[in-house]
């Protein structure tokens, strides 16, 4: 067994989970910067000062209150302040990726180091030559950069000011942040992602049940649609800076499979393939909403502010490949649900003939061969494999050492199904790994929900020496990528 020539192995990451640095060289804040730490019993809070002047904090999602302002407060611990302090430790980390053999690494850029508040005209310099430290240096060792523009943090001027995704005005001071990145890294990046798993905005949605209201679905689908808009305006701009730049779109895969051969559950099979997955790729991959979108859409009494002009920039900026996350399957039934089990942004009924993991999430290696055979027979685009990993609780031996056989037996699974999926004809060019080196949890903000092949020393309260050791999965996937995928033992 062996892959393609040429194909793009690697691990992924996002700034705003490793970076740190938070508030050094000109960065101004994001949401991010204003969560607390929680865990998978305890939710993550965004803090804040209300308008009599006292602290509060409020659950992530629900809105802030009248006259607050967000704020970090004494007494509370934010994980991504510092996260795994990649912003000083990047040549250590990028040397480490290297000896792995890494052909790529996924990153991805803050916006608000960039233009701290998001309405600036210029850029911050400052920001602009951190990155195009880490280009180079990744260059050094001819690892190949796949780059997030926006991985869940808009600066957060932008969100409390502006509105956030809601306000149209987003789209101007997204493609102005985009067109920085195609235009400062023009011949150090080819590889470019406009929005990381941007239909979470309807998943988000489903993780709430029947609470969500009419109102949070129209602001939903008017958020999407003015990210699809921005995506497609930057996808364009970015093919005129360098005709070579492959751009993707990124979706946040989970396989779904009916929980019983009642043909209400196979609808309701298929229409959560069309809200969940389909309504976002078939956007930003063909160019236009599906049939199917008048449904969703009259479901919830939605009326969206689309513009002629919209219309033609979504059908000229669609995407060169389609990338995806995928660490789960699910199972959707109408029928009541005794046995529930919850992750990853949705919640339903245990599948009998899987295993899970330590935080609910269904593992499943075939559901990862399924995703890309329908998504590839539907788009016929090359495809990335961006994120895939197990989160799990890493021991640390008297000796130093960390033996995670559960991790690579998980990569190795998954590494199967991938190649089965390429016999069967996708055209799979590169699969990056999450969390290639230990990371701050986004669901949770824990640092003991390891996934790395690096272990970082740091726990969930902000206390390690933030030394970096390689665990055995190290090793192991050092192995896979020198045979291209035909060594897994």
């Amino acid at each position: 067994m062996s892959f393609p020539s040429g194909f793009l192995w690697g691990g992924a990451t996002a700034a705003n989970q490793v970076e740190g640095g938070w508030n050094e060289g000109g960065r101004g804040p994001a949401l991010t910067d204003v969560t607390t730490g929680g865990s998978v019993k305890e939710p993550r809070y965004e803090t804040y000062i209300d308008k009599d002047g006292k602290p509060g904090k409020k659950l992530q999602k629900q809105p802030l209150p009248d006259g607050a302002h967000y704020a970090v407060l004494d007494g509370y611990h934010y994980p991504n302040h510092e996260a795994v302090d990649f912003y000083h430790h990047y040549k250590e980390d990028i040397a480490l990726f290297a000896e792995m053999g890494f052909k790529t690494y996924r990153m991805s850029i803050s916006w608000s180091r960039l233009y701290p508040k998001g309405i600036e005209k210029e850029p911050n310099k400052e920001g602009v030559e951190f990155y195009r430290n880490v280009f180079m240096e990744l260059k050094k060792y001819n690892i190949e950069p796949l780059v997030t523009i926006w991985h869940f943090d808009t600066p957060l001027y932008l969100e409390e000011h502006e509105g956030g995704w809601l306000n149209r005005d987003l789209i101007e001071y997204y493609v102005r942040f985009a067109t920085t990145c195609f235009t400062e890294y023009n011949g150090l990046v080819k590889y470019w992602l406009t929005f990381n798993e941007i239909n979470n905005t309807v998943m988000f949605l489903d993780m709430f049940g029947n609470k969500a209201t009419d109102e949070d679905y129209q602001n939903a689908y008017q958020i999407l649609h003015h990210q699809f808009v921005a995506s497609a305006k930057a996808v364009q701009i970015g093919h005129a800076v360098n005709p070579d730049y492959m751009i993707g779109c990124m979706i946040c895969g989970i396989t779904r499979y009916p929980a019983t051969c009642d043909p209400n559950d196979i609808l309701a099979n298929r229409y959560g393939w069309e809200k969940g997955i389909f309504y976002c790729g078939d956007v930003q991959a063909k160019g236009y909403y599906g049939t199917y979108a008048k449904r969703l859409w009259d479901e919830h009494n939605v009326h969206l502010n689309i513009t002629e002009e919209d219309l033609v920039d979504l059908e000229r900026g669609t995407v060169d490949m389609y990338t995806f996350s995928y660490y789960m399957s699910s199972l959707e039934t109408t029928h009541e649900v005794k046995d529930k089990v919850s992750g990853n942004f949705v919640a339903g009924a245990r599948n009998e003939y899987l295993t899970y993991s330590d935080w609910g999430w269904a593992l499943d290696p075939k559901g990862l061969r399924y995703y890309l055979e329908v998504i590839y027979d539907r788009y016929e685009l090359p495809l990335m494999v961006v994120e895939n990993g197990l989160g799990a609780y890493d021991k640390v031996e008297e000796d130093g050492s960390i033996h995670d056989e559960y991790r690579i037996d998980y990569y190795r699974q998954h590494i199967i199904e991938m190649n089965k999926a390429i016999e069967h004809g996708v055209d799979l060019i590169g699969y990056t790994t999450w969390g290639c080196i230990d990371l701050v949890s986004a669901g949770t903000g824990e640092m003991r929900k390891r996934y790395g092949f690096i272990y970082v020393d740091m726990d969930d309260e902000g206390k390690g020496s933030m030394a970096r050791s390689r665990k055995d999965s190290f090793y192991w996937y050092k192995k896979v990528i020198a045979s291209n995928g035909a060594d897994l033992d």
